[in-house]
């Protein structure tokens, strides 16, 4: 897929779903947005806001004019799921916008997550939008067990706060899919592998574990990742990431030991990372070192 491509869910039993390449950082298949044209219109995920006209013109493909659009849900937070979340609303009158309590008065006052999404992600932020605020009166402040409605869908909420404190999973029981949000690690479709997600500040990795342990119960047909696109849950999906986060804290740590200083530790993963075929050399860098980072946070503060 690329910028703009959209495309229906056809894996397991999913109906009424599409999915969207937002060409986040100016790479194909790494941002995903999930449209169900349902009784009640919802988007699931808003990308980082920069390419928010792409969503609108993927509505106009499905003729889901922008007054019926009923729900906006990002996952979390983090601007690479929720920046265009204000955008959308704006453009959408009458959506109301769902986000885990604890990140709800984020999207209605975006400076401190702006702050510290130019400290988490460096000079990639140059691919970022300033997020307009969502309006208080349209955010829906979620917890787990709650339920979004949408006519001939639902979505059950559950809390998965290893990634980060204000991330949900969500599971639509009828199609048996789940929107992993950043819980199940990023899939790259192109290499058919999963790969670690562990920016900093929030990342805990006995809190991952423990979300693995959540869409491990659920047991669905289908994965809805955000980084990116559907796949078909199979025995031991969750085991692999689980093996594959484990053992890249561990890397991290291990040569952390050994160098003894942080920058140090980030370039030495950035320069042997593997991803640069796929992502481009930019970003794959810039995603490694990132995400060293937030283990190197997660150790200090298992220190303290």
């Amino acid at each position: 897929m690329a910028r703009g491509d959209l495309r229906e869910v056809t894996t397991g039993s999913c109906s009424d779903l599409y999915y969207l390449d937002t060409g986040m950082y100016d790479t194909d298949e790494y941002g995903a947005v999930y449209i169900y044209d349902a009784a009640r219109p919802a988007i699931v995920e808003t990308g980082i806001g920069t390419h928010h006209e792409v969503i609108l013109d993927a509505l106009d493909e499905l003729s889901i004019a922008r007054e019926e659009v009923a729900v906006i849900a990002p996952t979390h937070v983090h601007l690479d799921h929720a920046g265009g979340a204000g955008f959308l609303a704006e453009a959408c009158p009458n959506a109301e916008v769902y986000v885990h309590e604890i990140g709800a008065s984020h999207l209605a006052d975006p400076g401190r997550l702006v702050e510290g999404t130019k400290a988490a992600v460096g000079d990639q932020w140059e691919f970022y939008v300033e997020p307009d605020p969502v309006p208080e009166d349209r955010l829906v402040a979620l917890q787990a067990g709650d339920e979004i409605h949408l006519g001939d869908h639902r979505l059950d909420v559950y809390h998965a706060p290893g990634h980060a404190p204000h991330q949900v999973i969500f599971h639509d029981p009828g199609d048996d899919a789940v929107f992993t949000a950043d819980a199940a690690g990023i899939w790259v479709p192109e290499l058919g592998e999963i790969r670690e997600t562990s920016p900093p500040p929030n990342f805990d990795l006995d809190a991952c574990l423990a979300d693995l342990e959540t869409v491990r119960d659920l047991d669905p047909e289908t994965l809805l990742y955000t980084h990116f696109g559907p796949r078909e849950y199979r025995e031991g999906a969750m085991d692999e990431y689980e093996a594959v986060l484990t053992e890249w804290v561990e890397s991290v740590e291990q040569k952390y030991d050994e160098l003894g200083d942080g920058e140090a530790t980030e370039a030495f993963f950035a320069d042997r990372t593997e991803m640069d075929a796929v992502w481009g050399e930019r970003k794959a860098r810039g995603e490694t070192a990132m995400n060293v980072r937030g283990v190197l946070t997660y150790l200090r503060g298992r220190e303290d």
